[in-house]
């Protein structure tokens, strides 16, 4: 029969506009500011920590719109962003440094839509903001690092050209002191040096004694490394936490610039990119007693750690190998089934380690666990206090066999855990430590104004359409604008469900395209059936003529318009690939809505009965 669609056919139209609205609608309730607080080195948070969150809060007279545990988290959520942010001084305060407390903006998803896994969408930094962090390079620190790897780089390429010394040490930043034992040998050892490295650092001698100073030239290139070598690393952990068109830049000499639009847990960004972790290998003090060690008397070449269970290690203060040198890592279960990092080092590292490990086969090796983590004060100055150090031992293993390239990490304790750490590692030790000196979420970058101002132009662009349409298609316009609507809907649906997916501006501009495209469609197939009425055929023939005819020419013009889709999506990067998404996606539910949407309607209204006369 003519213009009649089977049921499965209404029900299929009826069940995807539903799960379409359903899937968009979270878009309508908007976002709450808010806390959240994650546990960090082991620590987890628990009921207990709800409540004393809760009572802290009570305390300083905060009344949040709700708190409780999500996904392992702790979410408090406010009604404004000045009580968001005095909320998180109180909660920092209370919960101290084995949490990280930062700020979110959480969705007022209802519980009823979320329980049927809807959400928004996210928007990118153009729409929404998102995160932003100001990181600062400790370059006090990345100076010390590299004092220390020239003290190293003495003692081994002294030793191996057999040039005896007395003592290597250290008595400025960037100044080193080698005393040779006679005069032959510091003739030889200042002439090798000179050599070796005449460019890096100016050789003074006094008698038997060398000074090496960095020159300037080189302080500036351990800066600039320092900086792009963290920008590098934080690249990596920015991808590592799967975030969409992420802004790393630097500011100045010392600074680093993050922005991550849309991300939801922020707590957990900030803990991977804050944290300044890297591994150190020393063997364990065996020579000496670790009682007199704990009672103060700790021997000069040595150092007193705890360990994670709290026992006091004694080890020398001499590093094997540093964490520099760890080219990938990877977590999982050692044959007991308790979590372990399975650590792989680059060609120099591997050989660091062998030498290290040929002449210690049965003795035990501590590895140190060095973690610096942002203080969160300012002193008197205005400026950011530096990074508390934290070291502690967390593994002490017996060398069984001489160390190569690959081995395993275990004494963790737990899974997530292990996972941080070889995350941490595998996106590589920062050179230096960096801190956060400024956390915020950030505006659209084109302003409130100009996004206000784009919104509005699409509504009275959408009504100037809505009101031709009824006015020149009477009844059938309403259709029409009854399918436009639909497919707005089904594109932030659609947009909504796909993980990963991010609307910016360029987005919005295919989501207009294709509602454009959409009642170019209509126009097209109304104005088929106005010709077959006016070639004398039947309503219900002029119906049927009218879509069927117009269904070609839709369908290539969309088709090319979807390869050209495509092409945008293979060849483009960042805001094009978002552009040639929602285009992609605006086709098909266009298509859809134009075509099946629309015809079911009009077949609902006109189909298998007398019609008289079309408003059309």
């Amino acid at each position: 029969m003519l213009n009649k669609y089977p049921l499965w056919k209404y029900l299929m139209v009826a069940i995807i506009a539903i799960i379409g609205f359903l899937y968009a609608a979270p878009n309508l309730y908007g976002s709450d500011p808010a806390v959240q607080v994650s546990g960090v080195r082991g620590a987890e948070v628990t009921t207990a920590t709800l409540d004393q969150v809760r009572e802290a809060l009570q305390k300083d007279g905060i009344e949040p719109k709700s708190a409780g545990l999500q996904d392992g988290h702790l979410l408090v959520r406010l009604k404004d962003t000045d009580t968001q942010l005095k909320a998180q001084e109180t909660v920092a305060e209370t919960l101290g440094d084995k949490y990280s407390v930062a700020l979110n903006l959480a969705p007022a998803t209802p519980a009823w839509l979320e329980s049927l896994g809807a959400g928004p969408m996210k928007l990118g930094l153009d729409l929404r903001g998102g995160v932003h962090f100001l990181m600062e390079v400790d370059m006090d620190e990345a100076l010390n690092k590299a004092d220390e790897q020239l003290q190293t780089d003495l003692r081994t390429n002294l030793r191996e050209e057999k040039l005896r010394y007395i003592s290597i040490r250290r008595t400025a930043q960037g100044v080193v002191k080698v005393k040779l034992r006679d005069e032959q040998t510091a003739d030889q050892a200042e002439a090798y040096l000179k050599q070796q490295s005449a460019n890096e650092y100016r050789i003074d001698r006094d008698g038997l004694e060398l000074t090496l100073s960095l020159t300037e030239a080189r302080i500036k290139e351990i800066r600039n490394y320092a900086i792009e070598q963290n920008m590098t690393i934080i690249r990596n952990r920015v991808n590592e936490l799967g975030v969409a068109e992420p802004l790393v830049q630097r500011q100045g000499a010392e600074r680093i610039v993050v922005q991550l639009p849309g991300v939801q847990d922020t707590a957990r960004a900030k803990e991977i990119l804050g944290a300044t972790a890297t591994l150190e290998f020393h063997m364990v003090d065996t020579e000496h007693d670790l009682g007199s060690a704990i009672d103060g008397r700790v021997p000069p070449g040595s150092k007193l750690y705890d360990s994670r269970d709290g026992r006091p290690v004694l080890a020398y203060k001499r590093i094997m190998l540093t964490g520099d040198h760890i080219q990938d890592a990877q977590s999982g279960y050692d044959e007991y089934n308790r979590p372990q990092v399975s650590i792989k080092l680059d060609s120099q590292g591997g050989a660091k380690m062998s030498r290290a490990t040929k002449d210690n086969i049965g003795k035990p090796m501590a590895t140190v666990f060095i973690e610096y983590k942002p203080s969160g004060k300012k002193g008197p100055d205005g400026k950011a206090l530096p990074p508390k150090k934290i070291e502690e031992v967390i593994q002490v293993a017996t060398i069984q066999a001489r160390l190569g390239r690959n081995f395993r990490i275990t004494g963790i304790d737990s899974p997530q855990e292990a996972h941080n750490l070889a995350l941490l590692l595998r996106a590589g030790a920062l050179i230096a430590p960096i801190q956060i000196v400024e956390e915020r979420t950030v505006g659209p970058s084109l302003g409130l104004e100009n996004i206000e101002n784009g919104i509005n132009a699409m509504l009275y662009g959408f009504i100037a359409i809505v009101l031709f349409m009824v006015i020149y298609y009477k009844a059938f316009g309403l259709v029409a604008n009854l399918a436009l609507a639909m497919n707005v809907v089904l594109i932030v649906g659609v947009m909504s469900m796909i993980p990963g997916a991010t609307m910016t501006l360029p987005g919005i501009a295919g989501i207009v395209l294709t509602v454009g495209m959409s009642v170019d469609a209509n126009v097209l197939i109304f104005e088929r059936i106005r010709e077959e009425l006016r070639a004398g055929k039947s309503i219900q023939q002029a119906i049927h003529q009218g879509y069927d005819n117009a269904f070609s020419t839709i369908a290539d013009a969309n088709i090319t318009t979807m390869i050209t889709a495509l092409i945008l999506f293979g060849i483009g990067t960042g805001p094009v690939k978002g552009f040639a998404v929602t285009l992609a996606i605006g086709i098909i539910t266009s298509m859809f809505t134009a075509i099946v949407g629309t015809r079911a309607v009009v077949n609902l209204a006109c189909g298998g009965r007398r019609v008289n006369k079309l408003s059309i």
